[in-house]
């Protein structure tokens, strides 16, 4: 099968592609009027993102009414424009130097134990925005030494410089998504498989008893072998943490769904993938990368 680029012809538009019905486990829940409006006025005052408003997350209830969000820094545009991700894409604005300061504040009122730091890529930053992911992380720590700090950060363009700099922050885990099977990358993804798994390698050769994650999706069209071999390869680069999820058709201009695969299914790969060695494994329809990021706690994270 011939894919196409995103940008060239979406492979959404294509009309002979019929949708599929959205079956009865994907069901999830709108956060409480409460703990929304909550969340959102101590955001809202500190001037800061989550990603589980700008992606879209279908967890966003179920993390809210917990108390959890996932941060976003640098901004809430993309300097690209994957295929299957909701976040907006264009010019982005100049990254906020308090935005350190202000992250710190908001995770000390919400008493969080852990905290989760996502971005935007930013392409157009010389290092890729690695400094301010190193400040926010060390700003988190000095100020709040009892909250662990995970950070989810881009590919960096293959920069072990800036992979280099986000290490020596000393955050607690350190992810990053490899988001699809290698065939498949080209066609929805702006980036390069190998490069993401040599970022991911790169960490464990700065700082060996790093916590590495990555993730991926599920139901583009890749096959049971392509799961395994992905698996297997991020098994390789010797990451610790993998979470695999359903995709889910964010917008009528995305990809739409060509498998939805079931709860069993899922349960099958982290059976799998836990037999592989991975000392963490989340898998099912609505897993996220920080979906309950709080309930990880390995030899590392006490």
């Amino acid at each position: 099968m011939k894919f196409l680029h995103p940008l060239a012809q979406n492979p959404a538009q294509t009309p002979t592609q019929k949708q599929l019905r959205k079956p009865p486990w994907l069901k999830a829940r709108l956060p409480s009027a409460q703990n929304y409006a909550l969340l959102n006025r101590i955001l809202g005052k500190h001037n800061l993102a989550t990603v589980c408003e700008q992606a879209a997350c279908p967890n966003i209830g179920e993390c809210w009414d917990r108390g959890t969000a996932t941060f976003m820094i640098l901004g809430t545009v993309c300097t690209r424009n994957c295929a299957f991700c909701n976040v907006s894409s264009g010019k982005p604005q100049s990254p906020d130097p308090q935005e350190p300061y202000h992250l710190a504040q908001c995770v000390r009122e919400l008493g969080l134990r852990h905290a989760v730091i996502t971005s935007v890529t930013r392409d157009d930053l010389p290092d890729g925005g690695a400094h301010a992911f190193a400040a926010v992380v060390a700003n988190l720590k000095g100020t709040i030494p009892s909250c662990t700090v995970e950070v989810l950060i881009p590919d960096f363009q293959g920069s072990t410089e800036s992979a280099r700099m986000v290490v020596s922050a000393e955050p607690d885990i350190i992810g990053h998504n490899i988001e699809l099977v290698s065939r498949l990358f080209k066609a929805y993804r702006h980036g390069d498989y190998l490069q993401s798994l040599s970022l991911l390698k790169s960490i464990k050769m700065y700082k060996p008893n790093c916590i590495t994650k990555s993730g991926f999706m599920l139901g583009l069209g890749e096959t049971e072998h392509e799961i395994m071999r992905t698996l297997a390869d991020l098994k390789a680069r010797h990451v610790d943490a993998v979470v695999l999820g359903q995709y889910l058709q964010p917008s009528v201009r995305s990809p739409p769904v060509k498998k939805y695969y079931t709860p069993e299914e899922f349960s099958r790969f982290k059976e799998h993938a836990l037999k592989m060695g991975f000392i963490h494994v989340v898998s099912a329809p609505l897993a996220r990368s920080s979906y309950y990021a709080d309930s990880f706690r390995s030899p590392g994270i006490s």
